[in-house]
């Protein structure tokens, strides 16, 4: 177990709604990020703080945003210092850089087998309950990989602040980096302004077209920002391509969809055509739209739609682009490298004027009644929603795997998936394998390893009733992964780095990221694998997967 030391006197009573739209509280690692490591340090009068702490926290602590500690110190376990030394050593701590509200300690060793030491995520859970709020609303801020792991496997947002000591790979692995503690500080702050209005409306748009045209993953990952609009607007009206529809037709918040192919988006697309663009600028037309907000992802332009929006009489356009826009756009607004896909959606919609309101979770959701996240028990599903997910007698115990991915690149190869359905079979998993219409061989081949075989049996809803009620994900970096995301199901992510796992990765659902980082496919955006047998992917160990499926869903008490 782990030491709770809370400070302050908090009730019920004083806790007030969170005013903040991204994070509650900020986790920080001790040795190395807060203080200078000094191994199996019993001696106050050896604490350092590092450059830049005790301001970088103040600032934390202006914002209104909790702090807490999370720290393993298997030196307790070891005999190296006692309990008392460890309470002096961050008396002294608090002494120089200010209070936190808790402390949460794990006092094991790393063969204690225990559910606390880093890199489980046990003190990031601890430390949100004791700060009255939920992982997903951490940050954790540390210097090692075990901290990143341990955030990312409670769901928690991790930022790496590297030392010399922190290993290459670990940094890779990173979902974000920063240089220092105030660069770190600097982030986070910045991350909760960018999805906040600097002018709030006054009264509701009116009819407020939005665009994402691109797959399944892209349109759900742009949900948050389309309910933000759609909180703001009395009606709101989704253009996307034929590959995002299913997706589409998920979301909550839009009223009509239009789909439509877009040239200058899609990855494998028809040669321009004058009279189809023109069809679709009568069809813009017809939405009749007050304003629009055009979504893309970091490498895409809005420009073209800007121009055809405008020829449709849309008075008032939104968009993220570096490019100049000259007229065609009314708010051009610009963010950052690096920053994940749903809060990229969020902050153009706050800059647009449409602030998620308070209430609403940042993270990704579906319209009600598609998924039942709230059974008291994950990994049954009811008799009920078994003919709307095309699949008789899929109840009990199970995780899913999906081979699949509608990019080549990011897709695990085969015969690895087929091993890794053995080994969580031989662990004692039921699994499931998933796909679409289009990928039935391949779940037939993966599944013979000792898996069930739904290849082709679910459309994209009756597919997120099936991994609402997994115990877990297995899926590489692709739409599924941020359908679980979704639904609350945690996954283990096979991710081939040919983009940032930072902007890509599944948003606030606990995860275990494997595969290699460094491979030398990182941020190529290939679509096909650049370095032959897909090393990146290949090494991915079954053992692998089998250990993090047990940290993200351990199993249910007998």
């Amino acid at each position: 177990m782990f030491t709770s030391l809370a400070r302050g006197n908090w009730s019920d009573m004083d806790r007030v709604p969170s005013r903040h739209a991204l994070f509650d509280a900020v986790l920080l690692d001790r040795d190395g990020t807060l203080i200078e490591d000094v191994p199996y340090n019993g001696d106050p009068e050896k604490v350092r703080p590092l450059p830049g702490a005790r301001a970088a926290l103040d600032r934390l602590r202006a914002a209104g945003l909790r702090l807490a500690v999370v720290t393993n110190q298997s030196g307790l376990a070891r005999g190296y210092f006692t309990a008392e030394q460890m309470r002096a050593v961050h008396d002294r701590v608090e002494e120089l850089l200010g209070p936190f509200e808790s402390w949460q300690i794990c006092p094991h060793d790393d063969t204690d087998g225990c559910a606390c030491r880093k890199p489980a995520p046990g003190l990031v859970h601890a430390a949100a309950r004791a700060l009255d709020t939920t992982p997903r609303r951490c940050v954790l801020v540390g210097d090692i990989g075990r901290d990143m792991t341990a955030a990312l496997g409670a769901g928690a947002t991790g930022i790496l602040v590297p030392t010399p000591v922190t290993r290459p790979e670990d940094v890779a692995a990173a979902p974000t980096v920063a240089r220092d503690l105030p660069s770190a500080v600097d982030e986070i702050l910045r991350r909760e302004r960018a999805v906040q209005s600097v002018v709030p409306r006054t009264g509701r748009a009116g009819t407020v077209l939005v665009a994402r045209s691109d797959a399944a993953g892209d349109v759900l990952v742009t949900g948050p920002g389309i309910r933000a609009v759609a909180a703001g607007a009395q009606r709101v009206v989704l253009l996307c391509g034929p590959r995002g529809r299913a997706a589409a037709d998920l979301l909550p918040g839009v009223d009509e969809v239009v789909e439509w192919p877009l040239p200058w988006i899609d990855g494998t697309p028809a040669p321009v055509d004058p009279h189809d663009m023109r069809r679709l600028t009568d069809r813009l037309a017809e939405v009749g739209a007050d304003e629009a907000v055009i979504f893309t992802s970091f490498h895409q332009s809005p420009l073209p739609l800007a121009l055809l929006l405008r020829m449709a009489g849309v008075h008032r356009i939104s968009a993220i682009s570096d490019d100049y826009p000259g007229s065609l756009l009314d708010v051009r607004h610009r963010v950052p490298a690096g920053v994940p896909e749903p809060e990229r959606a969020l902050s153009l919609a706050a800059a647009a004027g449409f602030p998620l309101p308070a209430g609403d979770e940042p993270g990704l959701r579906l319209r009600d009644g598609l998924a039942a996240t709230t059974r008291p028990h994950r990994g049954q599903v009811p008799a009920d929603t078994e003919p709307a997910a095309g699949v008789a007698g899929l109840a009990g115990d199970y995780v899913v795997v999906h081979p699949g991915s509608s990019v080549p690149a990011r897709a695990c190869p085969p015969e690895r998936c087929a091993e890794i359905v053995a080994a969580l079979a031989a662990d004692g998993h039921r699994v499931v394998v998933t796909g679409g219409p289009d990928e039935q061989e391949l779940t037939a081949r993966v599944a013979a390893a000792g898996g069930t075989d739904l290849g082709g049996r679910t459309d994209l809803a009756g597919l997120a009733r099936v991994l609402s009620g997994a115990r877990c994900l297995v899926v590489g970096n692709t739409g599924p992964a941020h359908l679980a995301a979704a639904v609350g199901t945690p996954v283990v992510s096979l991710f081939a780095p040919t983009v940032p796992f930072g902007q890509w990765g599944p948003y606030r659902v606990p995860t275990v990221r494997l595969g290699d980082s460094g491979a030398a496919c990182r941020d190529t955006r290939a679509a096909r694998c650049p370095v032959a047998g897909h090393p990146c992917l290949t090494g991915v160990d079954p053992a692998e997967v089998v250990a993090a499926v047990r940290v993200l869903a351990p199993p249910p008490p007998s």
